[in-house]
């Protein structure tokens, strides 16, 4: 039993690996379209608040949450600001073309072309789940990381116990198997 147990370390980094090698890096250079129900422009602060339904698209990845706020640099390129930064509460969801996350809230960090998710984090991919606290992602290495630590906040139905990763992961059909 004890050495079963020391395979599921090694058997959920083989997991996520191969995960990341299957993405491709994304495109953080594309432009970003919103919508959404209302816009504040708070100038002074070099920010935007979008909210109801917020919806950002950049290359094949979509954020969706209630609340958005959109922070720039102040520098304007071909005549649009320079966003340094999104950060969005409410039912937070980023969707790439072979996975979803949800949660609480995110940060989009665009200089560093990382995405952090904290508060009842579900990750899927196909049938395989994993729920934790805090999830962190790479978009130039498609590598994510999900911890149990993070902020209150939990998804209901989301199976988060004690600070802990829990999840599930299919497992194919031998040949001939129904």
């Amino acid at each position: 039993m004890a050495r079963k147990l020391a395979l599921i370390p090694l058997l959920l980094t083989l997991a996520l690996a191969a995960s990341a090698d299957a993405q491709t890096s994304h495109n953080s250079n594309a432009p970003i379209d919103f919508a959404s129900d209302h816009l504040e422009l708070q100038d002074r602060a070099n920010r935007v608040l979008l909210t109801g339904n917020v919806r950002i698209t950049q290359a094949e990845m979509t954020l969706t949450a209630a609340r958005m706020t959109v922070s720039y640099t102040g520098q304007i390129t071909d005549g649009s600001p320079q966003v340094s930064r999104l950060d969005a509460s409410g039912g937070v969801t980023v969707s790439r073309p072979d996975q979803t996350a949800r949660s609480q809230y995110a940060v989009y960090d665009l200089g560093r072309r990382v995405i952090t998710m904290l508060g009842g984090v579900t990750l899927t991919q196909g049938t395989n789940t994993v729920q934790g606290g805090r999830l962190s992602i790479n978009l130039d290495t498609g590598r994510a990381t999900i911890d149990g630590s993070g902020v209150g906040g939990s998804v209901p139905g989301a199976q988060q116990q004690g600070g802990r990763v829990t999840g599930r992961f299919s497992v194919p059909k031998r040949s001939g198997e129904q």
